[in-house]
């Protein structure tokens, strides 16, 4: 097992049995104590559980990914209103990469029947196309999150070395003047590959995510090519996207922005 891999089901153990005892996570990662200490050690430093003697415990304010139903139903209205903007700018037969969550999976659903090559890391969004007959579908493997749902590490990230794609539609966990984070380790060093395998990425994120961080550091801001968020967007916002020469397109609003 890598580290990467290792170290989330640390954190998903912890976070899923509130305490978790070191001797515990040894045996059930099949790992010595002193590799579990390390890895706790991590956590901890990131905020994320909280180190006891003798094992950890989940710290109700620390940023781990929620779980996909946890997430599906906050500022849907929103959400939905951003993947029907990013859905009208997808042209038939284009090939899209699309990463997982619940912005792109509303997306996703829009796209059904649809003439498309579809490849993604979501087991729920290739849900949605595997009996299409009117879209090609690739799905990623790798090592699946089973939180969210999405193949992640390094597996994941050699078949995406093969691939090639015109849009890559992207979730993150917040933005800022820094960059994009998202929540998860293993999910940016995916998403850093899909961003490679892309002409253009595309980021979807609803007004809520703007200004915060998350655990990770994902890219500049100026790395992406397209923010698409909702009418909520704060003027200084729409400022900060401009000055990164980002393309800004607001859902309900026909006019894109670009400083």
């Amino acid at each position: 097992m890598i580290v990467e891999e290792r170290r989330q089901k640390v954190l998903d153990l912890v976070n899923e049995r509130g305490y978790v005892a070191l001797a515990d996570l040894a045996a059930t990662l099949n790992a010595s104590e002193s590799t579990i200490r390390r890895d706790l050690d991590y956590w901890d430093e990131h905020g994320l559980v909280k180190r006891t003697h003798g094992g950890a415990m989940f710290r109700a304010d620390g940023q781990a990914m929620p779980a996909l139903e946890e997430r599906t139903s906050r500022a849907i209205d929103e959400k939905r209103q951003i993947a029907q903007a990013a859905a009208t700018r997808i042209e038939d037969g284009a090939s899209i990469l699309i990463d997982g969550g619940t912005t792109t999976l509303e997306l996703a659903r829009l796209l059904v029947g649809r003439p498309l090559q579809i490849v993604t890391n979501s087991l729920p969004i290739a849900q949605l196309f595997a009996s299409s007959r009117e879209t090609d579908l690739v799905i990623l493997g790798g090592y699946v999150y089973p939180r969210t749902g999405v193949a992640l590490g390094p597996l994941t990230i050699r078949m995406l070395e093969e691939i090639h794609v015109h849009q890559l539609l992207l979730g993150v966990g917040g933005v800022t003047s820094e960059g994009l984070f998202n929540s998860n380790l293993l999910l940016v060093e995916t998403e850093l590959a899909m961003m490679r395998s892309a002409d253009e990425v595309v980021v979807l994120t609803d007004h809520t995510k703007l200004g915060q961080k998350a655990l990770a550091f994902l890219c500049d801001l100026a790395a992406i090519d397209t923010l698409i968020v909702d009418k909520a967007i704060a003027p200084e916002q729409r400022k900060m996207i401009g000055h990164a020469n980002v393309k800004l397109i607001v859902a309900g609003e026909t006019e894109e922005f670009r400083s």
